[in-house]
């Protein structure tokens, strides 16, 4: 008997906080997907700048109690933002639209203590879109022991299936999102998602000190396609000793940008400042891949690369200079399949899976206890 497909609405806004990627699916929350649209919304200056200003004075919880009025002023301010959008896909939309997703935006990761924190009034934006809005996806994970990311590697698996059907892609295989932490996702073979042969790990920065580098000292928001990078000179004296002093200890934990920090290139010049954290993160990234595919004992041929960090030429080509097992880092784009809205496509298929009680979080994924099935389903209409 087929399973019904519901059409599912995924909104994903990342470390960068530039603005939100939005996308709608079909799918049973299983084996079957079809992307329907993906778009991306801008954030205004003002937005933009609470976000960033909040995520910036929080650092302990006590920080969370001690700006809580801020706190909920930017959550109502950032999902009105996402009501919006959400509607006018809406009017230009006309079929059912059965579930949203709603990521949220994070401001504070703390899983050792069972905290991490994303904006976003699930009920608020329920009652604006008269929709069934899924939200909190890293709650239950937390409190079943996991470390609440990364999330998207059950989607990953089903697009791993995707594409070994419709281009004979070899497993095992590597889906590596460079956002503005790097996660990846290995699968192992072909078997259907009960089997849970897959793991995943955050393994290292992405984008999030070339983004901050980048706000800090120009007007503008990234590194485009690691031009200002290209153009500047890599201090190697300097590289060669936050690689010595600084090490990732166990990949089993999950990752926050609060975990890296500018200091070491304080002093640089803007293009040679932007050209060696560009390289520090390349030999991060690298060194993860590496350890994972070791730790496995899995060395996959293809690692298909999605998120914004793909675009980054210079970025890429570092990666692939800094591997010790030479292999393939391949754009995902070249699977007709849009890297930029990977995450958002995920969450609309979590939140229909959280719909059907079904798990988003597993062992080998978020080093949880069991299988977990999260998400807060908010129906205020």
């Amino acid at each position: 008997m087929k399973k019904k497909l519901f059409t599912s609405l995924g909104l994903m806004s990342g470390t960068s906080m530039d603005g939100v990627d939005l996308s709608l699916i079909q799918s049973d929350g299983d084996s079957e997907f079809t992307h329907i649209l993906n778009n991306y919304f801008e954030f205004d200056t003002d937005l933009q700048k609470s976000l960033i200003n909040l995520r910036n004075k929080l650092f302990t919880s006590k920080d969370i109690e001690k700006h809580s009025e801020e706190l909920v002023k930017v959550e109502r301010l950032f999902t009105l933002f996402n009501s919006k959008i959400v509607e006018k896909t809406l009017k230009n939309y006309k079929g059912q639209i059965d579930l949203i997703g709603f990521h949220g935006q994070t401001v504070f990761h703390d899983p050792d203590n069972k905290i991490s924190l994303q904006l976003g009034d699930g009920d608020l934006l329920s009652q604006i879109t008269k929709k069934i809005v899924i939200n909190n996806f890293r709650k239950e994970d937390l409190i079943n022991g996991g470390q609440g990311a990364p999330l998207t590697p059950v989607f990953h698996k089903l697009l791993s299936k995707i594409l070994n059907k419709k281009y004979n892609i070899k497993f095992p295989l590597n889906i590596i999102n460079i956002g503005g932490i790097t996660n990846l996702t290995q699968i192992e073979n072909n078997d259907d998602l009960t089997k849970f042969n897959f793991n995943a790990y955050d393994i290292g920065p992405g984008n999030c000190l070339i983004d901050d580098w980048v706000k800090k000292n120009s007007k503008k928001n990234f590194d485009n396609n690691g031009e200002i990078a290209k153009s500047g000179k890599v201090n190697k004296l300097i590289l060669n000793q936050v690689i010595d002093n600084f090490s990732i200890k166990t990949f089993n934990k999950s990752l926050d940008i609060k975990d890296f920090d500018l200091s070491f290139v304080k002093g640089l010049t803007f293009e040679d400042g932007c050209a060696t954290l560009t390289k520090f993160s390349a030999y991060l990234i690298a060194k993860g891949i590496d350890h994972i595919n070791n730790l496995n004992n899995s060395f996959p041929v293809k690692n298909l690369i999605c998120g914004g960090g793909r675009k980054n030429s210079f970025l890429i080509d570092t990666i692939s200079d800094y591997l010790k097992q030479k292999t393939e880092l391949i754009n995902i784009n070249e699977y007709e399949l849009d890297g930029d809205f990977i995450e958002s496509q995920a969450f609309a298929y979590l939140s229909i899976r959280t719909f059907l009680e079904l798990p988003i979080s597993f062992p080998n994924t978020t080093r949880c206890n069991n299988p977990t099935v999260g998400g807060t389903l908010n129906k205020n209409f």
